[in-house]
Formats: C-alpha cells, structure tokens, sequence
C-alpha cells in the first residue's frame, strides 16, 4: 500500500489491467500478498476462502460491462463513482478478498454504507459475489462456474450433480442470476 502511495495506483484498477494481477485476480493476488508478508514477519496468516467463482454473465472490471453492455454482463465491481480514490478502492476490495465469514460480509457491508453512501448496482453485485463464496466454502464447494445457464459446483475435484444433471438457471432476467446462484448453494 505504500509503495502504491508514493508511486500511484496507476492501471491497477483501470482499463490497461495486466500481467500477473489480471491472471490471477485481485482478491487472490491480495490474498497471497498478504500470506506472503504474514509469512516473513514469522505471523500465522489467517484462513481465506478457498473458492473460485466464474461466472459468463458477470463482469468484474468497469471496461469489461463498458465493453459489454448491461444487456450481456451484470456489474460486479467497487465504480470508480462510487470510492474516487484509488488507495481507497484497493483498501476495499482487500477488505472483501479478506472476508471469510458471514458476520464479516454484513460489517463490512455496514462500514462501505455509512463511509460510501447508498449501494450502486455494482456494489451490491460485488457483495452477492462474495456471499456466493461464503456459502460455497461453507458447502464444501471449491468452484462456481456459470456457463450458458448451466451451474457446475466442484467439491473435492468432482461436479456435484442434481437427478444426474448439471442444475441450470431458471430465470431468464440476468439482474436476478445472482441471487439465484447464492440461492442454488445453500440448499447444497
């Protein structure tokens, strides 16, 4: 963080996003910075969730949905609008990447209202994301993916199937996929 004060956010959060962040993703690169830094201070690094969530109708990053458009992509992402500050907007999407616990989700979603002001879209999004990953984790789930209205669960390397099938989405409304996700997993 401070060597991103001296030197400036730069393309970390913006539209030239590359190399080993956009690989990898933000909140596992935060994770694994974090773990690393833990490790050489000689501190035990905190358990983070092991869950990786792919989703082909949600769109992470504000040039993807720009490129995209809200007919194709729902908005999953902290907008430049809503947290103006780069270091802020980095401070808080590694506050979410760090949250392991329900009880974590609903005081961080309590601190972003009371410091940002109402949740845009995105921001509610973003946190149904994270939700997703709670309840997964909780499951045993260690993958989500969404692929054309298929949902594919993965729990200990192998798919977990419904009658033999994948389950599917069943609303065609993309602002109300989310939810259905988080929905489908709970009753895991």
């Amino acid at each position: 963080m401070r060597d991103l004060e001296i030197r400036g956010a730069g393309s970390i959060l913006g539209t030239a996003q590359s190399g080993h962040i956009m690989a990898v993703g933000f909140d596992l690169c935060s994770q694994l910075l974090k773990q690393a830094v833990s490790q050489l201070k000689g501190e035990k690094s905190g358990a983070r969730l092991e869950v990786e969530v792919r989703l082909d109708f949600v769109a992470t990053n504000e040039p993807e949905f720009a490129q995209l458009g809200p007919e194709a992509r729902v908005p999953a992402f902290i907008p430049i609008t809503y947290i103006t500050d780069p270091t802020l907007r980095i401070q808080a999407y590694r506050q979410l990447a760090e949250i392991t616990t329900r009880e974590q989700w609903d005081r961080l979603r309590k601190d972003w209202r009371d410091r940002f002001g109402p949740f845009l879209p995105a921001i509610d999004n973003l946190l149904v994301l994270t939700e997703i990953k709670i309840a997964a984790a909780k499951a045993g789930v260690t993958r989500v993916e969404v692929r054309e209205g298929k949902l594919m669960l993965t729990r200990r390397g192998d798919f977990i199937l419904v009658g033999g099938k994948f389950p599917r989405i069943s609303t065609d409304r993309i602002d109300r996929q989310l939810v259905e996700v988080l929905d489908l997993i709970k009753k895991i």
